[in-house]
């Protein structure tokens, strides 16, 4: 089975052919698809696409970009949205450093409201991180000695040294299409030395198409591609690629039944 384990179809990209969109991921073998939410209010849409799919499941969270529209957000806010049918994690959340769209403590007070949510609930947390290696090395040690949580660094392209941390702390790791960028290679060295029962795929469409579609609005229906680069890094068969990511996708996504 493919599994896209992170795509963004609530995105007004995807307005004028939702559905289309959906009819070709599944056209394309893709089997399973996990909506990410990445701000309050907008979690509505994001939950009614998972309530009306029986293969697209959701999260619950708010985008580091978006942490300066939830001043107050609190832990039991995320818990009661969690606790609704078909919801499977924590997050899109985390630290961007890059555009700085909300102010950084903000960024970082609102991770942590995330984090507990996650050890609270014992979903899995969707983290987002861009150039802000060494805040998040800090916060993530900081918060598992304060308390076990599971964690996935989605769409990872941060350092070797964070990928260690991160490993080491026992989190996942999520593939994307800039993997088969032709500039991506220390990308593709990290995602070699990545733990091997811990890789997962996705697209963050519209986002980030991989090659042949870079350059155009990206959608499930190309994940495949990602596998398949996934399994030339890590010198898999592609068979092997989908059986490994399929387990580990299931592993960390434990909410969601097993085929």
């Amino acid at each position: 089975m493919l599994i896209d384990s992170h795509v963004n179809l609530h995105a007004p990209q995807f307005d004028e052919d939702r559905d289309q969109v959906i009819a070709r991921a599944r056209e394309a073998g893709v089997g399973l698809m996990v909506e990410i939410s990445d701000k309050l209010a907008t979690w509505e849409a994001t939950h009614a696409l998972a309530m009306a799919h029986p293969d697209i499941w959701c999260t619950v969270g708010v985008h580091p970009h978006e942490a300066k529209e939830e001043p107050k957000l609190t832990v039991d806010a995320l818990l009661e949205r969690a606790a609704r049918p078909r919801v499977v994690g924590i997050g899109e959340c985390g630290l961007d450093f890059h555009y700085d769209l909300s102010p950084r403590d903000r960024q970082a007070e609102v991770f942590r409201v995330h984090i507990e949510a996650a050890r609270r609930s014992g979903l899995p947390l969707v983290v987002h991180t861009r150039e802000a290696d060494d805040v998040m090395s800090y916060i993530l040690r900081e918060e598992m000695a304060a308390g076990a949580f599971r964690f996935l660094m989605h769409c990872y392209t941060s350092g070797p040294k964070l990928a260690e941390t991160a490993a080491e702390l026992g989190g996942w790791f999520s593939v994307s299409g800039i993997a088969t960028f032709k500039a991506a290679e220390e990308v593709r060295d990290i995602i070699h030395a990545m733990p091997q029962d811990r890789i997962i795929v996705e697209t963050d469409c519209p986002y980030l198409a991989p090659v042949p579609h870079r350059g155009r609005r990206n959608e499930p229906a190309y994940v495949g591609h990602v596998l398949d680069k996934l399994a030339e890094i890590r010198g898999w068969s592609r068979e092997e690629a989908e059986t490994r990511t399929e387990k580990a996708f299931f592993d960390l996504f434990d909410r969601i039944p097993r085929p």
